[in-house]
């Protein structure tokens, strides 16, 4: 109940309702909220002259709102006013739940002797004063009643009684002056708490008191509860029980109310019938609203469990990227070791070459310096003949010696430079830009029911992401089966999210699915859904004995530019004298089929053809004359078959204008049979067919026709064995 206690407290003061009153705006206010509240305007000064004074404008000129008359028939005798300057003008203040309320008016002279309140009644209320809501800001004109021209609402009094009960830990001597003590028992004839010494000062038990039963405070507040509800009066018959509810106020009358007052004519109900209906109503109401509150429940269940899951997934993706980034880093130190193994690999490579030449240059050194010192000491004997005897080789071992000092002895083998240079710009650009990217598949997409059709052969399927997912999505791929069961195929795949499939056979129930796909993969299935092609206004046993209902038209995407359309596309003709195809907008495959053409014009005997083909058929020659169509031409007498070129079973009887000509295809069988004027003409005109047919004519500038499907096939023919002879049996 702790929610409630806001609905139980006034605007104004902020406590709980003391006396509250009802607006007319159905809002509650204390009674002496109300009257602290008041603002009366000038005498001198309408609401509307106020109001277009244009001057001293003040906080009230924010109620502007919805105008009531002051005393239609509908109002209990006072109006609503929008808009009001005060004099002098004072701010708005709050009350302690926020709302913006006004202070009392300004002090006026007192009122003369005899309009001041007796006794016990509520002083007099100032002429021309007016009260704001403090919720809704509509502002009200008093009448002469004033305040006591709202009802009080005892039903809200109540309620806020007993749930002050309910919350008090201890009930309290209501004699007490400074604290109250805790009451130790309750006198039921006088309905007052007591504690000890209050008892024995104000309830001595001797006297008419003596007679009083005095009971324990909980049995008191039981008692308090149980007492009979107080019985409403009127307020404009304070005498008057209120006995009868106007329908028309919405507000509960007297039979005074009836005889004397504006309800007279009103349609009145009685009080007891109409407090159960609105007591139902508004139990009703309340089931509607309980289900949004345990809705509401559930969705709050579900917010706190995704804020659990939001903290773990935080947790578990922060592990995550620190094991990522650790990754990282160890890859990182393991690629420096590498290099620097590297670097150590040519420190060591370059000193042992820099090593070598010392070595190998020392040692030449010394040989040439020990040559050099051999010579000049040969040099220094004084015996020419000894001298001469090896001066000749000395000379050659010196430019021996100086031939090695060559070129390029005296040249270091290696640099002390490392021509080695990180290159660490692509991978620092590569740490800059890293970031979180789209990792996971899309989810299942939802299948928008609502939008979701078949019509004849054809079935539309429209498909969305779930609400609130964020994941990127590159593409859907939409999957039907065969419609008897089988395997799924893809019919679609690309980016938008309704697609039209047609070529689908009639009488067959359709299995269909989507999912969506992205960089990382391919999403979910969605939930399958199954379609129905063809609709038939027969039980499906019928089916097959009677025929499949099928509407189509002539499709202008697939005919001749000769051929002319109208009439939604069932009426045909042509601008050329040469012959000119044009198909049916629905394919075949299944099922018994029927419709009929109508000669609307038919001038100077030309041979229209009437039959089938399949998508690709020649559109510039007369049907039947490619492999791709079986059609019957006709003229004015007579008529034939014709197939691949292949005329055959000609047969009297032709057509006129206003001649009509019927096609059945019935794929139990694999036949196609034509008739004029409800006649079969000749026998079974094609055999053995299977596969996907549309409806096809061709037809020149002398001939104009109409289509008319959704036909049943005609009674004559029901499917069967046909006999040697070729007709139908």
């Amino acid at each position: 109940m702790d929610e409630m206690e806001e609905e139980l407290k006034c605007p104004v003061c902020g406590t709980f309702y003391r006396e509250p009153i009802i607006l007319p705006c159905s809002h509650n206010i204390c009674l002496a909220c109300a009257r602290n509240i008041l603002v009366q305007t000038p005498d001198a000064e309408s609401p509307q002259s106020s109001r277009a004074s244009g001057s001293g404008v003040s906080d009230y000129d924010y109620l502007d709102l919805d105008k009531m008359s002051l005393y239609s028939e509908a109002d209990s005798g006072y109006g609503s006013y929008g808009g009001f300057v005060s004099t002098p003008t004072t701010p708005c203040q709050k009350s302690p739940n926020g709302v913006r309320v006004f202070p009392p008016a300004v002090p006026q002279p007192p009122p003369p002797q005899h309009l001041l309140a007796q006794p016990g009644s509520l002083p007099p209320i100032p002429r021309n004063s007016c009260i704001t809501c403090p919720q809704c800001h509509r502002s009200l004109i008093l009448d002469d009643r004033g305040l006591r021209g709202f009802p009080k609402n005892r039903v809200l009094e109540g309620v806020v009684d007993r749930y002050q009960q309910s919350k008090a830990a201890a009930l309290k001597c209501q004699l007490c002056e400074k604290s109250p003590k805790e009451a130790t028992v309750m006198c039921e004839q006088c309905d007052v708490f007591y504690c000890d010494p209050c008892r024995l000062r104000c309830h001595p038990p001797r006297g008419p008191l003596a007679k009083h039963r005095l009971v324990p405070p909980a049995q008191g507040r039981i008692s308090r509860r149980a007492s009979p509800r107080k019985i409403s009066t009127c307020t404009e018959h304070e005498l008057e029980n209120l006995s009868m509810y106007c329908v028309q106020c919405k507000t509960p009358v007297c039979y005074q109310c009836l005889e004397e007052g504006k309800h007279g004519t009103h349609e009145v109900k009685a009080l007891g019938a109409m407090w159960k209906l609105h007591k139902g109503q508004l139990s009703q109401a309340l089931n509607g609203l309980s289900d949004r509150a345990t809705e509401a429940k559930e969705f709050l269940v579900q917010l706190r469990n995704m804020v659990q899951h939001i903290q773990e997934n935080g947790v578990e993706f922060e592990a995550c990227l620190v094991a990522q980034c650790d990754a990282l880093i160890d890859a990182l130190n393991r690629r420096k070791a590498q290099l620097l193994a590297r670097v150590n690999k040519e420190h060591e490579h370059k000193l042992k070459v820099v090593r070598d030449q010392i070595s190998h240059c020392t040692v030449k050194l010394r040989q040439t310096t020990g040559l050099m010192e051999y010579c000049m000491e040969v040099i220094k004997e004084n015996d020419p003949s000894g001298f001469l005897q090896i001066s000749d080789a000395l000379i050659r071992r010196v430019h021996m010696t100086e031939g090695q000092w060559g070129k390029g002895t005296l040249t270091p083998r290696m640099t002390s430079d490392f021509d080695l240079t990180l290159d660490s710009g692509p991978l620092l650009q590569t740490i800059h830009q890293l970031d979180f990217v789209q990792m996971k598949v899309p989810a299942a997409p939802m299948l928008q029911l609502e939008e979701c059709c078949t019509q004849n052969n054809s079935a539309t399927l429209s498909w969305k992401q779930p609400p609130l997912s964020t994941i990127t999505v590159d593409g859907y791929i939409l999957e039907l089966d065969d419609g008897n069961g089988g395997p799924f195929r893809e019919v679609y795949v690309g980016s938008e999210t309704i697609c039209t499939v047609d070529g689908l056979h009639f009488n067959s129930t359709y299995k269909s699915r989507v999912k969506a796909f992205n960089a990382s993969g391919v999403g979910q299935y969605s939930k399958t859904l199954i379609m129905q092609t063809s609709e038939t206004g027969l039980p499906p046993c019928d089916i097959q004995s009677i025929g499949t209902v099928a509407w189509f038209t002539f499709d202008p995407a697939s005919a001749h530019p000769d051929i002319i359309l109208s009439n939604d596309n069932l009426t045909v003709t042509c601008n050329s004298y040469d012959d000119r195809v044009v198909m049916g907008n629905s394919a075949f495959s299944r099922g018994v089929h029927y419709w009929e053409m109508t000669i609307d014009r038919y001038d100077n005997h030309p041979d229209p053809a009437f039959g089938v083909a399949r998508g690709d058929v020649l559109k510039d020659v007369m049907l039947g004359k490619d492999d791709k169509a079986w059609a019957m031409y006709v003229d004015n007498n007579r008529s034939w078959f014709m197939h691949n070129n292949s005329h055959t079973n000609r047969t009297d009887g032709g057509i006129a204008k206003g001649a009509t000509i019927g096609v059945l295809l019935d794929f139990t069988r694999g036949i196609l049979i034509f008739l004029i004027n409800d006649e079969q003409q000749g026998p079974v005109a094609f055999e053995s067919l299977e596969g996907a047919y549309y409806p096809a004519i061709s037809i020149n500038r002398n001939v104009q026709v109409t289509l008319h499907t959704g036909l049943p096939i005609p009674d004559f023919y029901t499917p069967g064995e046909a006999d040697p002879t070729g007709s139908v049996c």
